[in-house]
This record gives structure tokens, C-alpha cells and sequence, in this order.
């Protein structure tokens, strides 16, 4: 990890006591983890329909839970956090605590454009920071910079897409801007998609900027659930269409889990 990362540790375990992720989340600082999965939205049962899977949960406290992953020799470390950017920063953050090989960040997304259908799993080409949370990240809070675009290593990405496509599965690249609130997004819609953005979500731009301080490999996998643009809800879709949706989240995603795990980095 880069050094201003380990100042960042070394400064909250000067006012705190150590050992916060596994208080948090129970899981081991004496295991190396092949990866961690990051999800605000999706616990190991909203994904694992596979019963090769061994799941097993690790702590809880009242907004996250942690849990090991299992299969074969694969052992995965999975953190289910709150939404938003903010929890983001500061449950991975705590994650720096751990060891493990790579990041996987999965959620739900929502389509901005008409082209992107429920179901599809894309990652994002770059993430929008409309969000203040990646502004703590910098040497001064006064160095915010609005709707920032923060960029994942593209390298690693088309690696992960094709990994995919050996499965014949098929991850599209995406622009997303990430929202502070799930509400108030409907109030701005036609400012927010005056960015240009195909997707919108809570917390890509800080995942990705944590995983630079990190030095880790990271991708993060979105599965659109709702496109506001082609009049599909997030609350109320058809069964029809929640079956696709289903589909993708736990057949699709825990099988690309599971192989970007078994990546050698």
C-alpha cells in the first residue's frame, strides 16, 4: 500500500484502538484472502444460489457484516456495508487492515440510457464523483474538485473483461456518476444527465480511489436494476423482469466472483 495509506491507518489507531476491521467484520488479520468483495448492497445469500459455495458469517455490527467465501482453495473475505459513498471510505478503509490479493466491488446500478437493458453487467470506463467523501482522500478538504472523474486501471479491467468472455459473458464498459442520495436523484435527473454518464450509482469513484492507496487490483461489476431513461422502476418491476435481473445477480456474478478470485495477480 502507498504510504498516505498507512498514515491514514496510523492515524486513526492513534485516537482509536486497533484491529477495527475485524471488530467490524470478524474477519482474520492472519489470513491472505484472495480477495475481498465489497458489496453496500448484496449479502453472499442476495448472490450465492451455488451450494459449492461455503458461506460463513463472520461479525456483525448495526450497518456491516463480514463473511468468508469458500470454494475449492479459495478462500474469499466479503464485507456487506451500508449505501453511500461515505461508508465506502471509511468501511474499506478499516479493510487496510487486512490482507488480501485483489478488490471486487459488486451492486446494483441504474441506467441513465436506453440501451443498457436489466440485467446487463457492466463496470465503470470512469466514475463522476458527485459525492464530497472522495474529497478526505486529498492532502486538504479545501482541494475539493466537483464531479471529479476518477478512472480505474484500465489494464486490469479489460483483463477481468476478458476473463468474461472466456465464459461467454459479457462485461460492458460504462461511464457512471455516482449520487449521494437515491431520493434526490429523481429531483436532478435531467442535471445529472447533462454529464453524459450511462449509468448512476452511489460508490464506484471512492471504491476505485481507495483502491489506488491500496495498490491492489480492483474492478467493480455492475448489475443494471433499473433504467429510468426506458421507464423501467427500481421498486416494481415486472416478475418477467426480475427474473432477468435475478439471473444475472446470482448466476452470473458469484461464477465471475468466483474466477477473477482464481486470477494469479
Amino acid at each position: 500500500m502507498k504510504d498516505k495509506m498507512k498514515q491514514i491507518l496510523e492515524n486513526l489507531h492513534k485516537h482509536n484502538m486497533e484491529h477495527i476491521a475485524n471488530i467490524n467484520f470478524g474477519l482474520s488479520e492472519d489470513i491472505v484472502y484472495e480477495a475481498l468483495v465489497v458489496a453496500p448492497s448484496y449479502s453472499p445469500e442476495k448472490v450465492i444460489s451455488d451450494n459449492t459455495f461455503i458461506v460463513t458469517e463472520m461479525g456483525s455490527q448495526s450497518y456491516c457484516t463480514g463473511y468468508e467465501v469458500k470454494k475449492d482453495h479459495i478462500t474469499i473475505a466479503w464485507i456487506k456495508t451500508a449505501d453511500g459513498g461515505c461508508n465506502m471510505l471509511d468501511y474499506l478503509l478499516i479493510c487496510g487492515e487486512l490482507h488480501f490479493k485483489k478488490l471486487i466491488f459488486i451492486g446494483a446500478t441504474g441506467a441513465l440510457k436506453k440501451e443498457f437493458s436489466i440485467g446487463d453487467i457492466c463496470t465503470p470506463l470512469y466514475s463522476v464523483a458527485g459525492t464530497l467523501a472522495n474529497t478526505y482522500l486529498k492532502d486538504s478538504i479545501k482541494d475539493y474538485i466537483p464531479f471529479e472523474k476518477i478512472y480505474p486501471d484500465s489494464e486490469y479491467v479489460d483483463r477481468v473483461i476478458r476473463l468474461a468472455e472466456e465464459r461467454n459473458v459479457t462485461i460492458k464498459k460504462a461511464s457512471v456518476f455516482c449520487t449521494d442520495s437515491i431520493v434526490m436523484e429523481y429531483t436532478h435527473l435531467e442535471e445529472i444527465k447533462s454529464f453524459g454518464t450511462d449509468l448512476i450509482e452511489m460508490e464506484t469513484s471512492t471504491f476505485y480511489e481507495i483502491a489506488k492507496l491500496m495498490e491492489l487490483p480492483a474492478i467493480a461489476l455492475l448489475v443494471v436494476s433499473d433504467n429510468s431513461a426506458a421507464g423501467v422502476p427500481l421498486v416494481g418491476r415486472s416478475e418477467e423482469i426480475q427474473r432477468i435481473y435475478e439471473y444475472s445477480r446470482k448466476v452470473v456474478l458469484i461464477d465471475l466472483i468466483y474466477k477473477i478470485a482464481c486470477l494469479e495477480v
